[in-house]
């Protein structure tokens, strides 16, 4: 099928690979335009620019598609379908009744659970044991459009959002391979989405990143692996006379109890109810380390936590 891509970060690659590796014809590919990054602040291309050039398919990055160059152009193309896989630019209406059979959108909850910006790390936070990815036609309203295809993933008690989202990345790559070929024999149905139960995921805001050792533990523990590895959680400890702010990476319920914020043993933390056992942290200006390997080099710690 002649195909239109849209897609940025990592997680986007596996799908654009996977649509070209069936032999489609990938037409275009639209990404987020280059942004400054590094201390040079060098233009830097996007994940799926990157992969886009190197299997020679042009690249497009318009700031938006609201106006009607740009969607002339991306007509022009003649898609038989546009796919979109964490684009990151609202696609109007012209755009999305442009290629014959519309836009595929590949999303990462199950749907209307989870609608939004951050489905993945909203999903763990609340402590949902599963979720999965769905092939939905994209309509104008935010994700609220019929769904063809579902996978369920499983969500452990001690799985970060950075795993869940490399499990999702495969198993969605699968998904919308399957989905273009089902369309290709005329044979993808969709079902609409029912209405009760949906909840939105709202994007991750800074402030939301520091731990509140009050809460309940399991509360503490979703929390610390629904934002692990990015924006990462964390506390202050004060290490050498400062405070010193840390990443609460991996985490595991544990035992004991006690006021909240109180260092138990072994980077073990009372909460409001319970306690977190750390297992990975991130002390600032350092890299990723396990617990064992940052209590050998803190030395002797304060009672508490803030």
């Amino acid at each position: 099928m002649r195909v239109v891509f849209m897609g940025t970060p990592d997680f986007s690659v596996p799908t654009l690979t996977e649509i070209v590796s069936a032999g489609h014809d990938v037409v275009a590919v639209y990404t987020r335009a280059p942004k400054p990054a590094g201390r040079g602040q060098e233009e830097r291309k996007s994940p799926v620019h990157l992969a886009a050039e190197a299997f020679g398919i042009p690249v497009y990055t318009p700031k938006s598609l609201k106006g009607e160059a740009e969607q002339i152009i991306f007509a022009s193309h003649g898609a038989e379908v546009g796919v979109v896989v964490a684009y990151g630019l609202l696609l109007p209406k012209p755009i999305l009744d442009a290629p014959e059979y519309g836009c595929l959108n590949l999303h990462g909850s199950l749907l209307p659970r989870w609608r939004g910006a951050a489905p993945i790390q909203r999903a763990v936070m609340a402590g949902d044991r599963e979720t999965g990815v769905m092939v939905m036609q994209m309509e104008e309203g935010l994700d609220t459009g019929p769904v063809a295809l579902i996978d369920m993933i499983p969500i452990g008690p001690d799985m970060t959002a950075g795993e869940l989202h490399d499990q999702m990345m495969r198993v969605g790559a699968d998904l919308i391979g399957r989905a273009l070929a089902a369309l290709e024999r005329g044979s993808l149905d969709f079902k609409s989405q029912r209405e009760d139960g949906a909840i939105y995921a709202k994007k991750i805001e800074k402030a939301e990143a520091r731990i509140d050792w009050s809460r309940p533990a399991d509360e503490v523990h979703n929390h610390i692996r629904g934002l692990s590895p990015f924006p990462g959680a964390w506390f202050e400890l004060e290490l050498g006379g400062k405070p010193t702010r840390i990443k609460a990476l991996r985490s595991t319920l544990g035992q004991g109890a006690g006021a909240p914020g109180t260092l138990l043993d072994n980077l073990t933390i009372a909460c409001g109810t319970g306690a977190v056992r750390l297992t990975q942290v991130q002390r600032e200006g350092k890299g990723a380390m396990d617990a064992a390997t940052f209590l050998r080099g803190a030395g002797t710690l304060p009672p508490t936590v803030s």
